[in-house]
């Protein structure tokens, strides 16, 4: 595994259009390497105005990243208040998803205490130091067909390397997932033109669910955070086995994991860092949400998450895992329903949430993404 080095990546922002909802017909993937980006300006809550510059189109080096050629759009709404036309939101959900997801991730047990990788795979050097490893780092090319909607990604982890060895770093393990067309395997995915989605995978043969929140960071269109909850499924209890965190950056168009970070890599390891505080999360939050509902028949496995209005939260923050670089999680039952959430504070008072309630009967009901602020006492 790298340690922490200096950035030699020049850094350059995705287009993102963030408010279009609609489900398009199902299809083939249809592998598309050109991904189009744009300028936009976003404006939502009482946030500042940030603009965000990238490239149009094409497969780049790194060295070109500073020749970045834009045009002008309008100005979009990154707040989930509005819908926009039925047929550009998956094409925009394609864009924003799509592209080489490189960062660190790490596994941790509900009680938000990392886990070590295994002894076999870190090198003699730590071992000497004394020197814990928790951190996987990691490769995640994406690629959403944006006429169809179908989607293939891949979580690549490499074995931890002392230093800049990582420019030449070996895959220790590559899992592929598939959504949608004739190669799905997910029971359930959510999408949001921005790039969110949440997907709910069946572990075969193992009565387990791994619940995969995506959330991209609201100020930062080339951050995200992947959260996988894995939960044992028992008849219509659910319980939380272990959570599984991924930190990524976006590193240009989808090239199927060619290109590795390497020393230019612009995260670093976090799985040993502080956890969030509770006192951060707890309290009453308020903000839009997008939401998508699913019937017990499964029959509509891939939904687009619509706007919702306003939702209302008050979270206690002695019963959420508190995990590094700002997140949480939850697994809460109210009324004989279940309801599963994971929360990215993203500058204080500011967070972006993700949802999947179960019914009594423990069939997925409802997912949701909200964006939230707190609210003061006496508000």
């Amino acid at each position: 595994m790298a340690l922490s080095a200096p950035s030699t990546l020049i850094s350059h922002n995705r287009a993102v259009n963030c408010l279009a909802f609609s489900l398009p017909k199902l299809g083939n993937l249809a592998v598309n390497h050109q991904q189009l980006h744009s300028r936009v300006n976003f404006h939502s809550f009482s946030d500042p105005p940030y603009v965000h510059q990238c490239r149009n189109g094409g497969i780049f080096p790194p060295s070109c990243l500073a020749k970045t050629v834009v045009s002008d759009v309008g100005v979009h709404n990154s707040d989930f208040t509005t819908d926009a036309a039925a047929d550009d939101t998956w094409s925009e959900f394609a864009k924003n998803v799509s592209g080489e997801w490189d960062g660190f991730g790490a596994d941790f047990t509900i009680e938000g205490t990392p886990i070590e990788l295994p002894e076999s795979v870190v090198p003699e050097a730590y071992r000497e130091w004394e020197v814990k490893v928790y951190d996987w780092q990691t490769q995640c090319p994406t690629l959403a067909e944006p006429v169809e909607n179908t989607m293939t990604y891949k979580t690549i982890k490499l074995l931890p390397t002392v230093g800049c060895e990582a420019d030449a770093a070996t895959r220790y393990s590559i899992e592929e997932k598939n959504i949608g067309g004739v190669d799905n395997e997910v029971s359930a995915f959510a999408y949001h033109s921005s790039g969110c989605y949440t997907a709910i995978w069946s572990v075969a043969d193992k009565n387990l669910l791994e619940l995969e929140h995506c959330l991209i960071n609201p100020r930062d269109r080339e951050s995200r955070v992947r959260i996988i909850q894995v939960v044992r499924v028992d008849g219509t209890k659910f319980v939380l086995q272990n959570v599984r965190v991924f930190c990524e950056q976006w590193y240009g168009p989808f090239r199927n994991g060619d290109q590795l970070g390497g020393c230019a890599i612009r995260d670093s390891a976090f799985a040993s860092t502080a956890a969030t505080n509770a006192s951060d999360v707890g309290g009453v939050w308020k903000g839009s949400n997008a939401a998508a509902s699913f019937d017990s028949s499964g029959d509509n496995f891939l939904e687009e998450l619509k706007a919702n209005g306003v939702m209302k939260s008050i979270r206690d923050g002695s019963n959420l895992i508190l995990l590094p670089k700002q997140l949480w999680c939850s697994l809460m039952d109210s009324g004989g329903e279940t309801c599963i959430e994971v929360g990215w504070l993203y500058d204080q008072g500011y967070a972006i949430t993700s949802r999947c309630c179960f019914s009594r009967e423990g069939k997925l009901k409802e997912v949701s993404i909200a964006r939230e602020t707190t609210v003061l006492e006496g508000v």
